[in-house]
């Protein structure tokens, strides 16, 4: 059976089992929005923007997230608690169910692309359940032309079925919903949830595979920007520090904002043809570029629409993790193609709740490789006993649920890079400062984006200890002056009323750090694990 709906372009999926007989291929959004609204699965909001509801789940679920153990993967993988074995012949039988209940189904089939950089694109075929998973496939990945679909050849293959519920007792899995990936057959199999960010982050761990094992080149959960002179800025962070935030600059044109590759060539390029950005709390005024990406073309998630089509950003009633998916082309300033070079500053983002680490400090070699493998942020706790206080969160290379292989294989590739390219790397925090969570207070975005702007610039100097302060805890070297930040604000320790209540505070941060590397110290060199705080305290 073949199809040939909005392009010249036939398709065979019986190669695949499916024999639906009502499948649509290559849909534009415009389609793929109005056929959302026809089956009740999404309404239009006042800016044009679709919202829907993705059910059950408004986020991943780390816990069922499986690699297929096969020749490929079983000396490779770094099998833990977050990289799941998952047999081959089970894989094969739960396919085979997700391929029959399909058949039963309208099917949206889409080819798209990842990776910028032509030397490593990988071609994805998309066969989605839903007309909105099937948009959000168009525009989180990149867009083939006419004419390159003629000759499109897929590699990989995503298949989506968010109405499949497995049976964990026959299928092998831990709960009804699943996402797993088959190497050997290039497969990443999504079933029981309708979040669309399964779809991107499957192979977005797929090329965390691929790239070091196959290439020998560096993927990155982080953003990046370039400079009119050509210089490239990478911002790693974990959800909620600031990384689509601070890479969203006026005056630097937009590379991505949440996946990209760093190539032998010393070039950095995105994986994606788009953004998917948290909205909690969103306003014009912080945040304009994604406030005024959120029309005709973008998905929302999980958000609250009144009866006029009003959003209310704020009301997290549903979740926290409010998202708009838009593609690319919907931010102005952008890098186009989707490419960098000359990587000259890396910027690691934590929004440190504990409200003791420098708003920004530059780090040695050693410090970036200690950081880039712990991942650190905070987390606030709730209010429950009336008890408020900070929760330290690590995820190695900042991403790790997305990461097959061993941190220490990354955080080796990204020393050496540094190194080579004579990177700065800084760590900076978009937390708190005067005190933790719930006694001082977020650092302001104005005083943060004068920082990076002081960095990207040379502002802030050479590594040296006139103009640096060596902090007595976590030995990062922190700026004694910045140009429109005042300097009491550079100084976490004199942001705090009690210097007492500050070192202790400090060491329960630095400890934490130590507890949290100790199940890399046997994988990481002396030099990396110097790299972490040194000083022990009460």
């Amino acid at each position: 059976m073949s199809y040939n709906q909005n392009t010249t372009k036939t398709i065979e999926l019986e190669n695949y089992g499916l024999t639906s007989k009502h499948v649509h291929y290559q849909l534009t959004p415009d389609q793929l929005h109005k056929l959302t609204l026809e089956k009740n699965q999404g309404v239009e909001v006042d800016s044009g923007a679709l919202a829907v509801n993705t059910g059950e789940f408004t986020g991943r679920s780390p816990m069922d997230r499986f690699i297929v153990k096969d020749e490929i993967t079983k000396d490779e993988i770094w099998w833990s608690n977050i990289n799941l074995a998952f047999e081959p012949q089970q894989f094969d039988k739960l396919y085979d169910k997700v391929i029959n209940y399909l058949n039963d189904k309208e099917l949206f089939v889409r080819d798209a692309y990842a990776c910028a950089d032509e030397n490593y694109k990988l071609n994805i075929r998309h066969i989605n359940e839903y007309p909105w998973s099937n948009m959000f496939a168009y525009n989180m990945f990149l867009r083939p032309t006419d004419e390159e679909l003629q000759d499109f050849n897929p590699e990989w293959t995503v298949i989506n079925a968010p109405g499949f519920m497995a049976n964990p007792e026959e299928d092998g899995t831990r709960a009804h919903n699943f996402a797993i990936l088959n190497f050997t057959r290039k497969i990443a199999l999504i079933g029981g949830t309708g979040y669309t960010g399964e779809i991107k982050k499957g192979i977005f761990s797929a090329l965390n595979f691929i790239l070091p094992v196959m290439k020998n080149t560096l993927p990155m959960h982080c953003s990046a920007n370039v400079g009119n002179e050509g210089d490239t800025a990478i911002f790693f962070g974990l959800s909620g520090t600031g990384k689509t935030t601070l890479s969203a600059d006026p005056n630097r044109q937009l590379i991505g904002d949440d996946e990209h590759g760093w190539t032998n060539e010393n070039t950095v390029f995105n994986f994606e043809g788009g953004c998917y950005a948290k909205v909690i709390n969103l306003s014009e005024e912080q945040e304009p570029d994604i406030f005024r990406a959120i029309k005709k073309g973008a998905i929302l998630e999980n958000v609250v629409v009144n009866e006029s089509g009003k959003v209310d950003f704020e009301d997290t009633s549903i979740t926290q993790n409010t998202r708009v998916s838009y593609p690319i082309y919907h931010i102005d300033n952008i890098q186009q193609p989707s490419i960098g070079k000359n990587p000259k500053n890396i910027f690691f983002l934590t929004a440190d709740a504990f409200g003791v680490l420098p708003p920004i400090s530059k780090l040695t070699p050693a410090q970036a490789a200690y950081h880039f493998i712990s991942g650190y942020t905070a987390k606030v706790a709730g209010t429950e006993a009336g008890v408020v206080e900070p929760v330290p969160s690590f995820s190695a290379c900042f991403g790790a649920p997305f990461m097959p292989l061993h941190p220490t294989r990354y955080a080796d590739m990204l020393s050496k890079k540094m190194k080579e390219a004579g990177v700065n790397v800084w760590l900076v925090n978009t937390g708190w400062s005067g005190g933790p969570y719930g006694v001082g207070k977020r650092i302001k975005l104005k005083y943060t984006r004068a920082m990076i702007n002081a960095a990207l610039s040379g502002d802030l100097g050479l590594y040296n200890y006139d103009e640096y302060h060596i902090h007595s805890v976590f030995g990062v070297a922190q700026p004694r002056t910045c140009p429109g930040v005042p300097t009491e604000v550079l100084s976490p320790r004199k942001t705090w009323d009690d210097d007492d209540a500050y070192y202790k505070m400090a060491f329960k941060l630095s400890n934490a750090f130590r507890e949290n590397f100790q199940k890399f110290e046997s994988s990481a060199s002396e030099e990396i694990r110097r790299g972490g705080p040194q000083r022990y305290g009460f």
